[in-house]
């Protein structure tokens, strides 16, 4: 059998040893960090990953040199030590080299009892795991006479005395360990947690400390954070007389508690060292870990070190933490926390530790969780919300007839749609939990009823939790942790404010939307959709009224009516952004969505106006489109219906003159949706122009103003160096650019667009992560004529993707001015920033 270099095949972990991440793996290097420290570890050997692949391969390695490095009654363990912990790998080994005669040397010192209950756990794991025998032939009771008939069925199923060697035994232990690694489930479970394929596998083979003996003997496992929370308490268990994490054993706790015996009473010397130990590695090892270790007879031994497992709340702590007690820089601080995963601070969640009753799942679309009583209408939810009662809205999908309810509701669940469905962008605006394509509920709206899997059925009134964070609808009331929103958090970003290079604006529709914005500190407002204030139930009826005016005169009555209502909304936008820049953009839905799509709204909508119902009739059916989302809509209503924005301009402009006076003086950016030519710009701005100079006059007041273009259809990115020579700005809208870049429906593509990512049709969704191929190519075609003819323009993305870290990273490495997205993606946009800044250098051009 072919040999390795003798150099080569193991090394014993001394301070000087050359260990190596790679070629070691975690463990073992964590091991050498220990003994740095001159913590207790017990003496130990590591395998790099060569000598693993070679036995893997049936190459042996000179396991009696090995055996020799524990001395004459060698009794180790053997545990895998990939590069990263995160991957796994075969499960460890306790007692390699238990035989007749360490039995009897046991015996001796530790008792009969006792040496048979560690003979009977290595034959069976033996039997099990190496030799890959029937379990049921060693699943016996522990007791007399149970090792001598474990014996007896090794014996009996393979012909042959279990071994007695130690070499042999530790021999075959690493191999079953090597092969297990190499196999194909193993390799597909590993991959799918991250791992390369050719990712490699160390081992290490360590002394036993037992945890059995007289005096305080056991083991256990011992932190110094909590890991929910990240809390600075002792959190661990100690099982007196056992080996490794056994759970048949009784706990004892680790310091003084009312329920029962602690570790602190039992040893206080014992409790002293771990403290004392945690507290070296915490500073040395910059970084807050887990330690596990034995006692025997009062004395500790540490067998292993992992870092501690932590929530996104928790690791905000611990980061914070650390570097204010300079154990880490601010920089590594802010590497440390995942950007995804801070938006579990900011809402509500599900207790990681409680029970969960899970009905069914669908599309994580806005995170958080929340407990409400079921609705499945905007009336029903608002009626809910009148009575203090939290309720979930449940549609088949949600329209803009359904904003109202969305407000009044603490969660919402549809049946249908994906990551930009209307129901996900507005719940992410509001910072409501939202689950979206939950196609295992069938809604039965008249019934006002909804059938989950295996038949469930939930009527209105009945409760139910939204997890929005994972997608997952869970009967009843869950546990819930409060937002953290605390020092740390606020830390945190600050430092992450101070090294970022690109802004980040919110996108902000109401004076609530803004102080989420300010509360989560924004840059200022990079989208306000003036639409989303004309649904509310005054308001409607009068956009209904404008709708149904039969001449210009008719609809300038109508709006000069909804003026002093648009001029409140932007004043309090104003006056809360303190001087912040707020960009709003103007009129953009088609008309129709403003009209009752039923027979009974359309007979309420005749009466409310005072005309006879053929009429309401005729004129929506008249104002319906094949495709409204292709059609009078944005600059088109505009230009043939200018009365729209000439209000809101003026709107626009005397909230500007009023917050001047009261001290909140703002230069106002107008942007106009969906333009396809530079003469639509021209157009507008003359008619804009106009309004200003009038409103100038009237007011004796001088203001300035910034007029923009939201790029969303193709045309516009490639026109975008004649749109410039107009605008101020460009902001990409790539929502809808994205949509006509694919000729593909935002609100319909989540029920085809899991099959086209599993086939690698598309590498991902690309509503929910920019496509820089495509979508991403005309961003940077279009910025760079725009800067061709005008190099002092601001570039800027406000659609959805604005709040996505690798989306942000290609703003950035971009040269765009800033990203705007929903308020409650704003923190995760600002930690993101950071990240790119500290990671890679500035530029401008193709990332």
């Amino acid at each position: 059998m072919q040999k390795l270099a003798e150099n080569a095949e193991f090394v014993a972990l001394t301070p000087g040893a050359r260990v190596e991440t790679a070629r070691h793996g975690w463990r073992a290097k964590c091991l050498q960090r220990l003994i740095r420290l001159e913590l207790p570890v017990p003496k130990t050997v590591a395998l790099p990953a060569q000598s693993v692949r070679a036995i893997a391969s049936g190459q042996g390695i000179d396991t009696v040199a090995m055996a020799g490095e524990f001395g004459a009654n060698m009794l180790v363990s053997v545990r895998p030590s990939p590069e990263n912990p995160a991957w796994g790998g075969p499960g460890t080994v306790l007692n390699v080299g238990m035989n007749d005669e360490m039995h009897a040397i046991l015996s001796n010192t530790h008792g009969t009892e006792t040496a048979d209950a560690l003979y009977l756990r290595f034959v069976q794991g033996y039997a099990l795991h190496v030799a890959r025998l029937d379990p049921d032939m060693f699943q016996q009771e522990t007791g007399p006479g149970a090792l001598e008939a474990a014996l007896d069925a090794y014996e009996e199923e393979t012909d042959s005395r279990f071994p007695q060697a130690p070499a042999q035994q530790l021999a075959e232990v690493l191999r079953s360990m090597a092969r297990a690694w190499e196999g194909t489930t193993a390799r597909l479970l590993r991959q799918a947690k991250g791992a390369p394929p050719d990712a490699v596998l160390g081992l290490v083979v360590q002394d036993m400390a037992l945890g059995i003996g007289p005096g305080l003997s056991g083991s256990g496992t011992i932190q110094f954070v909590d890991s929910v929370t990240g809390a600075q308490e002792i959190r661990g268990r100690f099982r007196d007389q056992s080996q490794g994490r056994s759970s048949s054993i009784e706990a004892l706790y680790l310091t003084r508690d009312q329920r029962g015996a602690s570790l602190e009473e039992a040893d206080p010397s014992v409790f002293a060292d771990l403290k004392r130990f945690g507290a070296a590695c915490r500073v040395k090892l910059r970084e807050e870990m887990q330690l596990e270790f034995t006692v025997e007879s009062g004395q500790v031994h540490v067998i292993d070190a992992v870092r501690v497992q932590r929530s996104a709340r928790a690791a905000v702590k611990i980061a914070v933490a650390l570097a204010e007690d300079d154990v880490i820089s601010r920089a590594d601080a802010l590497l440390r926390v995942e950007p995804r995963a801070i938006t579990e601070l900011l809402h509500y969640q599900i207790d990681p530790r409680a029970p969960r009753d899970v009905l069914a799942r669908g599309i994580a679309a806005s995170p958080g969780a929340a407990t409400g009583k079921v609705v499945f209408t905007a009336a029903a939810a608002q009626a809910s919300a009148a009575r203090d009662e939290p309720c979930i809205l449940i549609r088949r999908e949600t329209s803009p007839e359904d904003i109202r309810g969305m407000h009044a509701a603490v969660a919402v669940l549809t049946e249908r749609g994906g990551m930009t469905s209307h129901a996900a962008v507005i719940a992410r605006g509001l910072g409501l939990p939202c689950i979206v394509g939950c196609s295992e509920i069938e809604i039965n709206a008249r019934e006002r009823q909804f059938r989950g899997p295996k038949g469930r059925i939930f009527r209105e009134g009945d409760v139910v939790t939204l997890d929005g964070t994972n997608g997952e609808v869970l009967v009843g009331t869950a546990e819930m942790l409060a937002p953290a929103l605390d020092d740390g958090f606020r830390t945190l970003l600050h430092w992450a404010d101070l090294v970022r290079d690109i802004g980040i604006r919110a996108n902000a529709d109401t004076p609530d939307d803004a102080r989420t914005a300010m509360m989560f500190e924004a840059d200022g407002i990079g989208l306000c959709r003036t639409e989303h204030m004309f649904f509310d139930e005054d308001r409607l009826t009068v956009m209904r009224e404008m709708i149904f005016a039969d001449s210009p005169e008719d609809r300038r009555a109508a709006l000069e009516r909804l003026l002093p209502m648009q001029r409140a909304d932007f004043l309090s936008l104003f006056e809360l952004m303190k001087g912040q820049p707020v960009c709003i953009r103007l009129f953009d839905p088609p008309l129709h969505e403003f009209l009752p799509h039923d027979r009974e709204g359309m007979r309420e909508l005749a009466e409310a106006l005072d005309r006879p119902l053929s009429e309401v009739v005729r004129r929506t059916e008249a104002l319906s489109e094949f495709n409204p989302m292709l059609g009078m809509r944005g600059v088109r209503l505009g230009i043939t219906v200018p009365e729209i924005y000439d209000m809101q301009a003026r709107a626009i402009f005397e909230a500007t003159v009023e917050a001047k006076m009261r001290g909140a003086e703002i230069i106002p950016e107008i942007m106009i949706p969906l333009v396809s030519a530079s003469r639509e710009v021209e157009i507008v701005k003359t008619r804009i122009d106009s309004v200003a100079a009038t409103v100038r006059n009237e007011t004796k007041t001088r203001f300035t103003y910034k007029l923009g273009v939201m790029v969303e259809t193709p045309r516009a990115a490639l026109r975008a160096g004649e749109i410039a020579e107009h605008a101020a700005f460009l902001s990409f809208g790539t929502n809808d650019l994205t949509q006509m870049t694919y000729g593909l429906s935002r609100d319909d593509a989540g029920r085809f667009m899991s099959t086209y990512v599993n086939q690698q049709v598309y590498f991902e969704d690309p509503f929910h992560i920019l496509d820089v191929e495509g979508v991403g190519e005309l961003l940077l075609m279009g910025a760079a004529r725009a800067r061709g003819a005008r190099p002092d323009i601001t570039i800027s993305v406000c659609g959805e993707h604005g709040g996505n870290p690798e989306s942000i990273a290609f703003c950035r490495a971009a040269g765009f001015d800033y990203v705007s997205c929903s308020p409650f993606r704003v923190p995760v946009a600002r930690l993101a920033a950071a990240h790119f800044a500290l990671l890679a250098p500035r530029g401008r051009g193709a990332p």
